[in-house]
């Protein structure tokens, strides 16, 4: 069993999620990098190791395959017997538009993915976080939950769930060393804004690494907090 913080990060091949992954293995910690393309891991891997010298642990899991969810848990606690911290970052968008035009397809990956999935993974990683000293998990919301909009409909719908099923997880843990939170990284300059708001000037939007640089804070040990939304916009 390693001495490193061991943190989970799902969605960790691009974007916020990569670039937390880096500023965490950076930091000291164990990474478990988990996307669907295991050549975007390698290549998160090889960043790493140049970086640290250190490899991370690669989970190729495609987040809508809820039974591979499930059967993460068992090897994790054979091989460290605890996880210290849990980015739950990895979603989608979906469709954007008319809730009428949304193709019912569309509508339940996007549900699986941004909600269903973090329940699986949840129950999955739950005993592993209590066994930590200072397990920390903290989820990735949007701004659409705070502020609704039209045409945002399923995107919107999985990050009100995801707020919801997370703050009863929080208040199901107050007693343990667990602590669980909320974090809006507001627009950023990623492939999945540009997809949202093709036309908007990126240039202006903070980067996935100065995301990642507050990110991070919430799997230290040093975070205290418990049951909070935070806003990378507030801090």
């Amino acid at each position: 069993m390693t001495d490193k913080r061991i943190i989970l990060v799902t969605g960790a091949s691009k974007g916020i999620g990569r670039a937390t992954a880096i500023e965490l293995s950076k930091q000291g910690a164990h990474i478990i990098a988990m996307a669907r393309s295991t050549e975007a891991l390698e290549k998160l891997d090889d960043e790493i190791r140049q970086s640290t010298g250190e490899s991370a642990t690669l989970i190729t899991l495609d987040l809508k395959d809820g039974s591979s969810i499930d059967r993460i848990a068992a090897p994790l606690m054979e091989r460290f017997g605890r996880i210290d911290g849990l980015v739950a970052n990895a979603g989608i968008l979906g469709t954007l538009g008319p809730l009428e035009t949304v193709n019912p397809r569309s509508f339940e990956d996007t549900i699986n993915i941004n909600l269903t999935a973090n329940w699986r993974l949840i129950r999955a990683l739950d005993p592993l976080l209590r066994n930590s000293e200072a397990g920390r998990a903290v989820f990735l919301t949007s701004g659409v939950t705070v502020r609704p909009r039209a045409f945002w409909g399923p995107y919107q719908a999985s990050k009100a769930g995801l707020e919801a099923l997370v703050q009863a997880w929080a208040f199901e843990t107050e007693q343990s060393a667990l602590n669980v939170n909320l974090f809006d990284p507001g627009a950023t300059r990623t492939d999945m804004r540009f997809s949202a708001v093709p036309g908007e000037d990126q240039s202006l939007l903070p980067t996935p690494e100065e995301v990642a640089s507050k990110l991070a804070f919430y799997v230290s040990k040093e975070c205290d907090l418990h049951n909070q939304r935070v806003s990378y916009r507030e801090l």
